[in-house]
């Protein structure tokens, strides 16, 4: 299997090289992302192909049902590079529908260390119980529970000291919650989008 993963490689970077002379001499020059994505580990939902970018487009930070701990350092620490080092100035926490850590999360079935993972999920769970009733089935009460962790992503990477001090510096960098269907291959925003302004009026307050 490693020998035919080697193999489709090189017929890929082949590929590329042809379709486009001087490709990967670009990309090795320097990276210039527009977009720092906070996604879910899930192979089915690789950031720079559902939206369609190059791999130098998007500065990419995954783990299992895009969960934000607030003691995630390898999730810290990618924020601030993205924000200080590489300048990036659009923010995306993306879920996704039929996602396998957010129904972990809902099941009475131990998962090891991933219990702990998810421990976030369950608690969002719990205080829009009410909400999540109203849906009319297991599925859709979890794709609404997957649109609840993305909006809650964006509020918990906003409250970071490091976007907190971004902004504080006058840093115009905005951070936006998207969900991406599986079943139809298409991102939707849920309009939770955070900028400098909203931090502004809520430290004002």
């Amino acid at each position: 299997m490693l020998n035919d993963l080697i193999e489709r490689n090189v017929r890929w970077a082949e590929q590329r090289n042809r379709e486009e002379p001087g490709y990967f001499a670009r990309l090795a020059t320097q990276q210039s992302p527009e977009f720092f994505w906070i996604g879910c580990s899930d192979s089915r939902v690789p950031a720079n192909v559902v939206a369609g970018l190059d791999p130098g487009e998007v500065f990419v930070h995954r783990n299992v049902a895009n969960v934000i701990h607030s003691t995630d350092m390898n999730m810290l620490s990618a924020l601030e590079f993205a924000v200080e080092a590489l300048k990036i100035r659009e923010i995306i926490v993306c879920g996704h529908y039929g996602c396998g850590g957010v129904k972990a999360a809902t099941e009475d079935l131990p998962h090891g260390l991933a219990d702990h993972w998810l421990e976030p999920i369950r608690r969002l769970a719990r205080a829009y119980a009410v909400d999540l009733s109203r849906e009319d089935s297991a599925e859709s009460r979890r794709d609404k529970l997957a649109e609840l962790n993305v909006v809650e992503g964006v509020r918990r990477v906003a409250e970071t000291p490091i976007m907190q001090r971004a902004w504080r510096n006058g840093v115009s960098v905005r951070i936006h919650g998207l969900i991406y269907g599986l079943k139809d291959g298409r991102l939707r925003d849920l309009d939770c989008t955070v900028g400098p302004g909203h931090f502004q009026m809520e430290a004002a307050q």
